[in-house]
C-alpha cells in the first residue's frame, strides 16, 4: 500500500478537518444558520445522553460478570465443558511480550510478579519475552536481564531477552517495533525449529507495569481452546489504572476512573465493534499470518487489528476476558510532571487517528470483504476521534454560543429554550456517570479504599471533571489531530510510571 499519494494525505486530514469544523461551526453558524447549529446540538445532546445509559447499563453488567469470571475456577470449567474438536489444556501454550524501555526494575516487576502469581495453569507453559531497546544502552539492559534472570529464570517455560536494534531503515521507534523484533526472535528460536506448535500458542503485549488478574491466563486457555475460531480472535480484559490511582493528580484520575468503567462497557458493544487496546491477547498464528506490527504505525493496538482484519478478509473478530488488568496511571517525579506525562501520553493515543487513512485505502483494496463489514470498521474509527477532540466543545459552548451570538435567534421560542433544554440533558446525564463512579469505586483494590481523605478527595475531585476533562483528555487529541492535519509526525514518547506524586 502507498502511503505516499495525495488520496492517501487527505484521508489523513480527515481526523483534523472534522474537529475544527466541529469546533467552528457553532461560531460560524450562529450568524448564518443559528437553527441548524441548534438542531445539531440538541441531536448531539440526545445521543451522549444515550450513549451515556448506555455505558452506565453494559458497566453493570459488565461488573457481574467480573465478579462471576473472578469466582470461577477456570481448569475446572474447561473439564467439565471438554469437547472433541478442542485443544487440550496440557498442549497451549502462551508467549507474553514485555516490551521496556529504560524502566526501573520495580516498574517490571509488576509485570512478572503477575506472571508468577497465575494459578490453575503450570506455570511451565508461560514463556515470557522481555523486549529491550538497544538505545537504552548496554548498561542499562544487562542489568535488567540480570535482575530477572536470576530471579526467574527456572519459573517459566522459557525467559527470552531481546534487543531491538536502533535506527533500522523504514522504522519509527517504539512499542510496535520492540514487539515485533521480539515475536520474530521468538518464532524463530522456538517455532521455526519445532520446538512449539504455532497452532497451540497464543501471544499477549503487554506493557511493563501490567499486572494480570491471577486467573486470566487459565481463562485465556480456555478461551483459546475452545473457541472454534481461535486463530481468527483476540482477547481483551478490561483495563484499570488501578494500581497507583489515588497517588496522581486529581485530573489523572478523574479521566482514569471515567476510563475505566466505560471501557468495561465498550468490549460489551452490542455491534461487536470494539478494538483490542493496551495490553491483549491473540493466537500466534494470526499476528504471524498479519506479518506482525507495521513499523511505521506507532499506535499498534488498534493497528494490529486491522492489520489482521484486512489480512483475514474481515473474520477478525475480539472477545472479551472478563478479568481485570490492572495498570499505573501516568505518573511523574511531581504534579506538573505528572499532568505532562498524561497530556504527552494521550497525545500518542489519540495519535491512532492515523488509522483512518490506512483502514478507507485498504477497505478499497480488499473488495473481496462485505461493503458493510469495511464501512463499520471505518466509522468506529471516525467516530472515536470525532467525539475524543470536539464533544467538550459541543456540550459547553455550542449550547450557549447560538443564542449570545446572535440576539435575534435568541428571542425566538426555540432560542430562548435552547440552553434550558441542554441543562436539562446534561443534568440527566450525571445519572449514569454516578454510576460508573460507583462501579469503579467498588473494583478498586482494597489498598486504594482505605482511608477517610482518600475518600473525601474523590467525592470533592468531581466538579472539576470538565477541566480535567479539556486538559487531559480534549485538547490533547486536538493536538494530535491537527499534527496529522498539518503532516507534522509524531515522535513516540514512554510515559513515565512508577512514580509516587501525592
Amino acid at each position: 500500500m502507498n502511503k505516499n499519494t495525495k488520496r492517501y494525505r487527505f484521508y489523513e486530514m480527515i481526523p483534523g478537518l472534522f474537529a475544527w469544523f466541529i469546533i467552528l461551526f457553532p461560531i460560524w453558524g450562529s450568524f448564518i444558520v443559528p437553527k441548524v447549529v441548534a438542531y445539531f446540538v440538541l441531536a448531539f445532546l440526545v445521543y451522549w445522553l444515550y450513549q451515556s445509559f448506555k455505558s452506565a447499563f453494559l458497566a453493570l453488567i459488565g461488573y457481574f460478570k467480573i465478579k462471576t469470571a473472578k469466582d470461577t475456577n477456570w481448569l475446572e470449567k474447561f473439564n467439565d465443558d471438554f469437547r472433541a474438536s478442542w485443544l487440550h489444556y496440557r498442549d497451549v501454550n502462551h508467549v507474553v511480550i514485555i516490551s521496556s524501555y529504560k524502566e526501573p526494575v520495580k516498574v517490571i516487576e509488576m509485570a512478572f510478579g503477575s506472571l508468577a502469581a497465575q494459578v490453575d495453569i503450570n506455570l511451565k507453559k508461560i514463556h515470557i519475552v522481555l523486549a529491550q531497546e538497544s538505545r537504552a544502552g548496554e548498561a542499562n539492559n544487562q542489568a535488567t536481564i540480570n535482575y530477572f534472570q536470576k530471579k526467574y529464570g527456572k519459573t517459566f517455560a522459557s525467559l527470552t531477552f531481546t534487543e531491538h536494534p536502533s535506527n533500522l531503515p523504514g522504522e519509527i521507534a517504539g512499542k510496535h517495533t520492540n514487539e515485533a523484533w521480539a515475536a520474530r526472535f521468538f518464532k524463530k528460536h522456538f517455532i521455526d525449529n519445532k520446538k512449539i506448535k504455532i497452532e497451540n500458542l497464543t501471544l499477549t503485549s503487554c506493557d511493563v507495569d501490567t499486572i494480570f488478574h491471577p486467573k486470566y491466563f487459565s481463562a485465556l486457555t480456555y478461551f483459546f481452546a475452545s473457541d472454534p475460531h481461535r486463530y481468527l480472535r483476540f482477547w481483551q480484559s478490561p483495563i484499570f489504572w488501578h494500581h497507583n490511582i489515588n497517588s496522581v493528580p486529581a485530573p489523572i484520575r478523574i479521566i482514569g476512573i471515567m476510563g475505566n468503567t466505560i471501557h468495561i462497557a465498550n468490549i460489551q458493544e452490542p455491534d461487536g465493534l470494539f478494538f483490542n487496546y493496551s495490553c491483549y491477547s491473540s493466537s500466534y498464528k494470526l499476528i504471524d499470518s498479519a506479518g506482525y506490527w507495521d513499523p511505521d504505525m506507532i499506535p499498534e493496538d488498534w493497528h494490529i487489528f486491522l492489520q489482521t482484519f484486512f489480512s483475514s478478509g474481515g473474520k477478525t473478530a475480539v472477545n472479551p476476558i472478563f478479568l481485570p488488568t490492572v495498570v499505573d496511571a501516568p505518573d511523574g517525579e511531581n504534579y506538573f510532571a505528572a499532568l505532562k506525562n498524561r497530556y504527552n501520553q494521550c497525545v500518542r493515543h489519540a495519535w491512532g487517528a492515523i488509522d483512518i487513512p490506512y483502514a478507507i485505502e485498504q477497505s478499497r483494496l480488499h473488495p473481496e470483504i462485505p461493503f458493510l463489514a469495511r464501512a463499520l470498521r471505518i466509522y468506529k474509527l471516525i467516530q472515536t476521534h470525532f467525539i475524543w477532540s470536539s464533544n467538550w466543545f459541543i456540550l459547553t459552548l455550542g449550547t450557549s454560543l447560538p443564542v449570545i451570538l446572535n440576539p435575534y435567534f435568541f428571542n425566538t421560542t426555540f432560542g430562548y429554550n435552547l440552553p434550558r433544554i441542554s441543562n436539562i440533558i446534561l443534568t440527566i446525564c450525571l445519572f449514569p456517570m454516578t454510576v460508573l463512579i460507583i462501579l469503579d469505586w467498588k473494583l478498586r483494590p482494597v489498598d486504594q479504599k482505605t482511608g477517610t481523605w482518600n475518600f473525601v478527595k474523590n467525592i470533592l475531585q468531581w466538579p472539576f471533571m470538565p477541566i480535567a476533562t479539556l486538559a487531559m483528555a480534549v485538547l490533547p487529541g486536538l493536538h494530535s489531530h491537527t499534527r496529522l492535519l498539518l503532516g507534522k509526525r509524531l515522535e513516540y514518547k514512554t510515559t513515565t510510571k512508577g512514580s509516587s506524586v501525592k
